[in-house]
């Protein structure tokens, strides 16, 4: 070889190195970008108090939120309550009354914690949205591309008693995404299915429902869920179930990590929730609400039963649950709500694209849910113009939810107003919920 020609190779080989030292900068910074929460061009203010007037709101007739509660603790309806109204972003009232714990006589504090159950849901149905605007997959494919064990998902066809065992008859249509967001999969609930077939099959297969202080994984339980039978045919009826749990395990096999961690970086932390997750630190066990039941004219602590109440506090904590598992307070699901009033942005950090709610709060269910005074979006109940006319409700396209532990919020994107009522009962004669709603919107003064 010549030195010219050498040197030719040589000047060749550099410029192929830096070709490759730039291919790499570049993979590692599209890395990093997909990982950070992107800035948002319009920048909205963190939640933050201000007196109702300032936002159209009356005072006098928010007090009426007051009456209401202390009338509902008196009455033993309830133990205790937490609620919140924000307008425009502000917050005009946040109070709480009664106690979180009777047996201790602990007076319940406006940033307790409380269990927010199937409120986990629309948190969940947020993060799969996330993930979908990043082109990671799309919402009618099958979730046996992720999760091969639903491949051969079929609906229950006979039940015999005796041995819980069945027989199946092949889906027409896989299970997607979409079936999963919408409870339209097919999947059931388990221990509070309506069904009790079901209850028995899930019993039998060790399927955990809802929360857990055994060593668990949300992957364990989504296995062995995915060899049951399903209720129907996907897509052709609603029933509420664990479809959310599924989504949980989907997000932690495309995002790469566990579901907790993901939800801690790219959700609760770049919007302040910081009291939000699925299991408390010990600093924070003090602030847990105590669950509540009605016996003998008391409300007492709520037993162990197929679930230990505790199991935000003690336990394994390793059950990461997407539809039912999540802990938060009124103020921190406050900041959740007002990111999609806002469009996907609060404080300047943007969640999701204005465009992609707008995709999900459209009806995905057909007339399946609500009997046309609601319809059923990707995360949320929306009120239709139907349930409008019923009154109490909101405005057509307000969207609501609830939890097991008798906790409700909703959220009205014309009249920029967010509401939560937080409380930790089972069983009981509560109408606080309806009330709550139909006083918040009737203190609207502008």
């Amino acid at each position: 070889m010549t030195p010219h020609t050498a040197t030719r190779f040589r000047r060749i080989a550099r410029s192929r190195a830096y070709v490759h030292l730039l291919l790499a900068t570049c993979l590692v910074f599209t890395a990093l970008r997909s990982v950070a929460q992107p800035k948002s061009n319009p920048r909205s203010h963190p939640l933050t108090e201000a007196p109702p007037a300032r936002v159209g709101m009356s005072e006098e007739r928010l007090a009426r939120i007051d009456a209401m509660c202390t009338t509902a603790i008196a009455d033993g309806k309830i133990p205790g309550v937490v609620a919140l109204v924000a307008r425009q972003g502000r917050i005009v009232y946040h109070k709480a009354f009664g106690l979180s714990d009777n047996a201790a006589n602990r007076v319940l504090k406006k940033d307790d914690i409380f269990r927010i159950a199937s409120q986990s849901k629309a948190i969940t149905s947020t993060a799969v949205m996330m993930l979908w605007e990043e082109g990671r997959f799309q919402l009618d494919d099958a979730i046996s591309k992720w999760i091969p064990e639903f491949k051969d998902a079929g609906v229950l066809k006979t039940f015999n008693e005796a041995d819980i065992t069945w027989t199946i008859e092949p889906v027409r249509t896989p299970i997607t995404i979409r079936h999963l967001l919408t409870h339209t999969s097919g999947i059931g609930y388990g221990v509070i299915d309506g069904d009790e077939r079901f209850k028995k099959i899930y019993r039998k297969a060790g399927v955990t429902d809802l929360f857990t202080t055994e060593p668990v994984t949300i992957a364990e339980s989504v296995k062995k869920l995915a060899k049951l039978p399903l209720h129907h045919q996907p897509g052709e009826k609603f029933t509420y179930g664990e479809g959310l749990d599924v989504l949980g395990h989907f997000i932690e096999i495309v995002s790469g990590k566990p579901f907790d961690v993901f939800l801690r970086d790219r959700l609760f932390g770049p919007l302040g929730m910081k009291d939000s997750g699925f299991y408390l630190p010990p600093e924070k066990a003090a602030r847990l609400v105590t669950v509540q039941k009605p016996e003998n004219s008391k409300w007492v602590r709520y037993p162990v039963t197929f679930y230990d109440p505790d199991y935000p506090i003690t336990g394994a904590k390793s059950f990461f649950s997407g539809g039912a598992g999540l802990c938060s307070t009124a103020k921190d699901y406050a900041a959740f709500l007002q990111m999609y009033l806002n469009g996907g942005e609060l404080n300047g950090v943007r969640i999701l694209s204005r465009t992609t709610i707008a995709t999900m709060m459209r009806n995905q269910t057909g007339d399946l849910f609500g009997g046309g005074n609601s319809h059923h979006g990707l995360a949320f109940g929306v009120v239709t113009e139907k349930g409008v006319a019923r009154g109490g409700q909101g405005s057509a396209g307000t969207f609501d939810w609830g939890g097991y532990f008798n906790t409700q919020y909703f959220a009205d994107p014309k009249e920029n107003i967010v509401g939560i009522l937080m409380k930790q009962t089972q069983g009981g004669n509560d109408d606080t919920g309806w009330k709550f709603r139909l006083l918040v919107g009737a203190a609207v003064n502008d």
